[in-house]
């Protein structure tokens, strides 16, 4: 049997036992948001179970670290994030490459970032009176973010840079944590992912004072965007992705690809997605690994000049 019938054979009889997706952060945050759904829809097609593998710390990369050594096998899967392309820039350490390590597969979810405050800890209810109150009180105020080095800490720096204030930096393992802890009013206010405010922000426990996206977005509708309150340069999203660990043969890739194209294009993930401010954003393969390269650049320029670190 030559290797291209040996590989083909082996696609067709994938899978043949559970899949796991290792999501490199705890249970409850943004990217379960969406892994959990597609792992439920992915599950009813392939008649095999996906199982999530929450590995929360570091930022993501301790998971990315765990996935990026796990066999590549078409069993073992990466459930990736924006934040994976920032990691570069700031862990000097890095024990994988997001671009050599992985193989891409799909682009699942792109959700703008949300600034939220309690609105018991922060009075502004706008982005107008949130500037004034942050100028008022340099370093009065916090912000939790999902890790250090995460998207939600550099949309936290970008703004500061970009409005000339100051913010102390609280970072959680996770946005999960960080969320209940800004719930609880321990921490003042958030720059989060959409998936995990906009439920909070539509049952009135969180304000939403401005979204990070260039139009306004159909899950928050009400909320204007940074654009609007005069910042036209601060465009801020989180996406959430599927890799596969270098070396997982082609044709299991494919069918990968093709069955989380036609999971995505279900009415039920359809509806899910809309719901956690999301659109499907068709990009697989080389093309999202063309976006991947890009973010990795445009990260490292921000960490740059935001002076951002580890805390």
């Amino acid at each position: 049997m030559s290797l291209v019938t040996g590989t083909a054979a082996i696609a067709q009889e994938w899978p043949a036992k559970p899949i796991t997706f290792l999501n490199p952060f705890p249970a409850g945050g943004g990217t379960d948001a969406f892994a959990r759904p597609l792992a439920a829809q992915l599950t009813e097609q392939l008649g095999k179970q996906v199982i999530i593998d929450n590995r929360g710390g570091a930022g993501g990369t301790v998971g990315a670290s765990a996935a990026a050594k796990a066999a590549p096998d078409g069993y073992n899967w990466f459930v990736g994030a924006t934040h994976h392309t920032i990691a570069p820039s700031m862990y000097k350490n890095l024990d994988y490459d997001i671009e050599k390590s992985f193989i891409p597969v799909a682009m699942l979810a792109n959700v703008p970032q949300v600034l939220v405050v309690n609105p018991q800890k922060v009075s502004a209810r706008n982005a107008k009176e949130f500037v004034e109150l942050m100028k008022k009180n340099p370093g009065k105020f916090n912000f939790a973010s999902a890790g250090s080095g995460t998207v939600h800490h550099l949309a936290g720096e970008l703004y500061k840079i970009q409005t000339g204030t100051f913010i102390t930096h609280i970072p959680y393992r996770g946005a999960g944590p960080a969320m209940s802890d800004l719930l609880a009013g321990q921490v003042d206010l958030e720059f989060d992912g959409l998936a995990t405010s906009a439920p909070q922000i539509n049952a009135g426990k969180l304000v939403a004072i401005a979204v990070g996206s260039k139009t306004r977005n159909a899950a928050i509708p009400n909320v204007p965007t940074f654009v609007e309150a005069g910042m036209p340069d601060y465009i801020v999203s989180t996406w959430y992705s599927l890799f596969a660990p270098r070396g997982t043969p082609k044709p299991i890739v494919d069918k990968m690809i093709a069955e989380v194209q036609k999971a995505l294009n279900t009415p039920k993930l359809k509806a899910i997605w809309a719901a956690n401010g999301s659109e499907i954003p068709n990009l697989y393969g080389e093309e999202f690994g063309k976006q991947v390269s890009a973010d990795v650049k445009r990260w490292a320029a921000v960490v740059a000049k935001s002076g951002a670190k580890l805390d």
